[in-house]
């Protein structure tokens, strides 16, 4: 079924923590999803906007045009921006994407769902404060979790989320973020429900490695 236009993906929001500090850090997967959103599109650059007090950037065209937006308020108040762009844009949450990092998934594991929880995210937890509501569509990247035992998990959380990925992973990391932009493309053409039957099924080449 075609999605009906007045409910179709117009906004995604990357969820992440500004600044060269966190550049590159596994919380920063859904910064990371949307640069490459924005480089495959071509000319689509970021720009600050002050109003949705984060970096906004624009790629496609007509009935296809998808509003980037990468929220530059920490992780923890990601909702304040993003509360701040569907009122300037008009948008409904229905017409949302949130990509985020999802550290009780493993590296080359994809969640796309249509509502739900936070799930202990803290840029989740904000979101949905801010908007009054869990119903708006989410994507949650795997980041692996450092530890298996819940003590041990809890004490290096903070150290594995601000961390980098290593190289071993980069390529892992690449295959994942080339299918993230192929399940979006999915997202505007077929709908949540068609798109997530691929995205959910997801078997990265590298996962046998």
């Amino acid at each position: 079924m075609v999605p009906r236009p007045e409910l179709s993906l117009q906004l995604v929001v990357g969820l992440g923590n500004p600044g060269a500090k966190y550049a590159g850090t596994r919380h920063n997967v859904g910064f990371m999803a949307l640069e490459r959103l924005a480089d495959c599109a071509g000319r689509a650059s970021f720009r600050q906007q002050q109003k949705l007090q984060g970096l906004v950037a624009e790629v496609g065209s007509g009935p296809a045009r998808l509003r980037l937006l990468m929220p530059q308020t920490y992780m923890n108040e990601s909702g304040r921006s993003i509360r701040a762009a569907l009122d300037w844009f008009g948008f409904e949450p229905a017409q949302l994407l949130v990509v985020v990092d999802d550290m009780d998934l493993p590296l080359g594991k994809l969640r796309l769902r249509a509502t739900g929880s936070a799930g202990g995210h803290n840029g989740l937890r904000s979101t949905i404060s801010h908007l009054g509501t869990q119903d708006f569509p989410r994507l949650r990247i795997g980041i692996g979790a450092p530890a298996q035992d819940p003590g041990e998990r809890r004490a290096r959380t903070v150290g594995h989320v601000l961390g980098r990925f290593t190289p071993a992973e980069q390529p892992l990391l690449e295959e994942v973020l080339r299918e993230v932009e192929a399940g979006i493309g999915l997202i505007q053409r077929l709908g949540l429900e068609r798109a997530g039957n691929r995205l959910n099924g997801f078997q990265p080449q590298g996962a046998a490695a």
